[in-house]
């Protein structure tokens, strides 16, 4: 993992392997009017990319993005890694939802997104589990999240565990990925899991100009997805 905060956090992430099959009947209905964007704001975030800082290279992506979505799209977003904690604990539970879901708030979004700075550590994990028990609470029909992290987790978690988890239970969540300047296999191989899992797409953006398109294309209605299950071996 690339993203630490100071020495006192090094937390090491077992990585498993799995076996991968399509099961016949396993898809999502076109539903994309509930999208919940999970941003990462961690320290890393902070480090040049073609010349220009990733996380203002993500601002201004979605300053571009936003006028894009239907407005008839419920939009929220949360973020992570935006505080810093020395102590662990406290740095991985750093994720909260800045706008709930709702019509018309653009320009909420970019006013949060404008005052944030990359901070901290990265609980993916965690905040999907804020995103899918809390922010998208109450709400019928499929719920699409759209995450964006340039690491992968480092808080000693799975969000690949914890997908296939949730999926033994609920087939109303989808997750769409975009590693950002992802370069660690293993972190790579869980990012594209918790999409595979749960009928989601995964993009590897490596330039600006691939996050840009990766956003523009996860946002567009997506066709009839099948999920990959992964099974822990036994």
């Amino acid at each position: 993992m690339k993203k630490f905060l100071l020495l006192f956090c090094l937390i090491i992430i077992p990585v498993f392997a799995y076996d991968v099959f399509m099961p016949e009947e396993y898809s999502y209905r076109e539903d994309g009017d509930k999208l919940l964007f999970v941003v990462d704001f961690s320290n890393s975030m902070s480090e040049y990319l073609e010349g220009r800082t990733k996380v203002n290279q993500v601002k201004d992506m979605m300053r571009a993005i936003l006028p894009q979505i239907s407005a008839e799209t419920k939009v929220g977003l949360r973020v992570y890694g935006h505080t810093c904690n020395l102590i662990a604990f406290n740095a991985c539970r750093s994720s909260e939802l800045i706008t709930p879901l709702g019509f018309n708030n653009r320009s909420q979004i970019e006013t949060e997104l404008s005052r944030l700075r990359p901070r901290g550590m990265t609980p993916i994990t965690y905040s999907l589990k804020q995103a899918v028990k809390k922010d998208l609470s109450g709400y019928d029909g499929i719920k699409h999240i759209i995450l964006l992290t340039d690491g992968g987790e480092n808080c000693d978690e799975s969000p690949c565990d914890y997908s296939i988890e949730l999926m033994k239970t609920r087939r109303d969540i989808k997750i769409d990925v975009i590693a950002f300047n992802v370069q660690d296999s293993d972190d790579l191989a869980q990012l594209k899991c918790t999409a595979d899992v749960t009928g989601g797409a995964f993009s590897e953006a490596d330039t600006r100009a691939d996050l840009f398109r990766s956003m523009e294309e996860f946002i567009t209605p997506h066709k009839k997805v099948e999920a990959v299950i992964y099974k822990n071996p036994q």
